[in-house]
């Protein structure tokens, strides 16, 4: 049982008991044994956590980096691409801030061009543009998220990955809201780069990352930076880059969360994606269409097909307040901000959203407990209006 009605898996998850014992492990190991000869010990545990998040999206384990962070793993990755003055990196309208700031940052640094593709009429990127862009020269990488930050719009990555092989474009996506929602595979994809975190969904500790590079892709995506555990110095002029996607790690790590990611990957196997999937998108469903009866709220999602994310608004309530409030009550959610999403949210007219995400292990009575205190809410903001 959980202390909290927790809609903020979007953010961070509630992990199961044995990823914190997973973790607690290890740090009580390190106490009574020391740090290095501990992960000289666990070596066999550590090295399984790249076969677990290999099988978790259909990957080769050689294909896996571990990361402090899905930004971080991000970065090494996308900073690795050669650009050139010309060159085009292509994105959707509802991309990141931090994914975003990084396309302006290379664009300032090298010269190349950003282009990010118009919205379709159902407010996801428009496929027939998205292919006309990617035909065009000096085309470098299609970049972009699976799930936004900011609702529960599920971008059509399968098809995405169809046209950028077709037209001989690289592929980076942003998987940090899909994966353990969503059950993934790189092949379905198309994709050259996936990477994911592990405090979301995956419901695995803060502080843990990793990428997905396919093998034939490495040598395109030089590493941003390299370290000991990145490559090997061979002679006082020489060093061997590593032949792995390790190529894309840092030597330091914190290994009691590693191993609870993979932990995370283990028990996300053990109950199937494809059921959980289903059940996030079961609650994901019950939670839009309980929230779109309630008087005042609007629901702010975007897209043909959603997920567990569900963004909203409430008449005369912030969602500030409206986080606030149900958070004094035992229920968790998040407010999405304009900050995170120029190129989306403003266009809309809306400088924040209220985010609700819903896991499998979120309950009916759980939906009905938020659909009632915004209720309350809703009527107090109306009351207020009214009085004299």
């Amino acid at each position: 049982m959980h202390d909290v009605a927790h809609f903020n898996n979007a953010g961070c998850s509630l992990p199961p008991k044995t990823v914190t014992d997973t973790v607690k492990g290890y740090i009580d190991f390190e106490e009574r044994f020391g740090g290095y000869e501990a992960r000289e010990a666990f070596e066999p545990q550590i090295s399984a956590v790249y076969s677990s998040l290999a099988q978790l999206i259909g990957a080769s384990a050689d294909e896996i980096a571990l990361a402090d962070s899905a930004t971080r793993a991000w970065d090494m990755v996308f900073y690795g691409l050669a650009l050139a003055p010309g060159d085009r990196i292509i994105t959707c309208m509802s991309e990141y801030g931090g994914n975003a700031i990084a396309y302006l940052h290379r664009a300032k640094q090298t010269g190349g061009e950003i282009v990010v593709v118009e919205n379709d009429p159902d407010g996801q990127i428009d496929l027939r543009r998205l292919e006309e862009e990617l035909g065009k020269p000096r085309t470098r990488l299609m970049t972009m998220n699976h799930i936004p930050t900011q609702g529960g719009l599920v971008n059509p990555a399968e098809r995405i990955g169809e046209l950028c092989r077709e037209a001989g474009v690289l592929f980076l996506l942003d998987a940090c809201q899909s994966v353990g929602q969503l059950d993934l595979s790189v092949a379905r994809l198309h994709c050259d780069v996936l990477t994911g975190t592990g405090r979301k969904y995956l419901r695995g500790p803060r502080g843990t990352g990793f990428a997905y590079v396919r093998s034939e892709a490495m040598a395109l995506f030089e590493p941003a930076f390299l370290d000991g555990r990145s490559a090997t110095w061979l002679s006082p002029g020489e060093y061997e880059l590593a032949s792995t996607a390790i190529r894309y790690e840092t030597w330091e790590k914190n290994y009691a969360n590693l191993l609870g990611l993979g932990a995370a990957a283990d028990y996300a196997l053990g109950l199937g994606m494809s059921a959980i999937e289903a059940s996030v998108l079961r609650r994901g469903t019950e939670l839009r269409d309980a929230l779109r009866e309630v008087p005042g709220v609007t629901i702010a999602d975007q897209g043909a097909r959603h997920c567990g994310i569900v963004s909203f608004t409430l008449t005369g309530v912030s969602p500030d307040r409206i986080m606030s409030s149900l958070r004094q009550r035992r229920i968790n959610v998040s407010v999405s901000r304009a900050r995170s999403s120029r190129w989306d949210l403003p266009r809309r007219g809306l400088e924040s959203v209220v985010r609700a995400s819903a896991h499998y292990f979120n309950s009916s009575d759980e939906v009905a407990a938020l659909v009632s205190e915004l209720t309350t809410l809703g009527d107090e903001a109306k009351e207020d209006t009214e009085e004299p």
